[in-house]
C-alpha cells in the first residue's frame, strides 16, 4: 500500500460519497487508475463497506449510554453467547469484548430514559451468564472520528 492508497483511504473515510472524478483529481490520477486502485482496496479488505452516518438525536434516539458487562464465566462458548444475545437488540450499536475486569462494552441509544432501562432490565442484565452491568450515561460527544488514522505514521 503506498501513500496514493492511503490518500484514497483517508479521503473516502471522510466523504465516501465522493465521486471517482473528485477522487481521482484529489489524489493526482486519472479516473480509470483511480478506479482500479479503490477495487484493489476493497477486494485486499482495506475497504469493509460504505455508509451513511446518521445524527442520532435527530432520528429520535438522544440517549447513548455506555454499559459495562462482566460475565460469570469467560469459556469462549459464553463469550460467544453473549455476543450473540447482543446481536438482537438493534439499540446496542457496539459490543467491543475487553481484556480486564470488565468482559465487554456496549454503545446502546435509547429513544428516552424509559426506553434505555427496558432495554437494560430485560434485554442486558437477565441475560444469561451476566454478573454484571455497570452504566454511563453521555453527557456530550467532544469527539467523534469514525475509522481510523490513515496517514499516520
Amino acid at each position: 500500500m503506498d501513500q496514493i492508497d492511503r490518500r484514497i483511504l483517508e479521503l473516502l473515510q471522510d466523504d465516501g460519497r465522493m465521486t471517482n472524478v473528485e477522487l481521482a483529481e484529489r489524489v493526482g490520477l486519472t479516473a480509470p487508475p483511480c478506479l482500479r486502485r479503490v477495487r484493489a482496496l476493497e477486494e485486499a479488505g482495506a475497504i469493509t463497506g460504505y455508509h451513511a452516518e446518521l445524527d442520532a438525536a435527530t432520528l429520535g434516539y438522544p440517549i447513548t449510554v455506555f454499559a459495562m458487562v462482566s460475565l460469570r464465566s469467560q469459556a469462549e462458548a459464553d463469550l460467544a453467547a453473549f455476543e450473540r444475545h447482543v446481536a438482537t437488540t438493534p439499540e446496542i450499536r457496539e459490543c467491543h469484548m475487553l481484556n480486564g475486569e470488565i468482559d465487554f462494552i456496549l454503545k446502546i441509544v435509547a429513544r428516552d430514559l424509559r426506553a434505555f432501562q427496558d432495554i437494560l432490565t430485560t434485554h442486558l442484565t437477565p441475560a444469561p451468564n451476566v454478573a454484571s452491568v455497570k452504566t454511563s450515561l453521555t453527557i456530550r460527544t467532544s469527539k467523534h472520528l469514525p475509522g481510523i488514522p490513515v496517514n499516520a505514521d
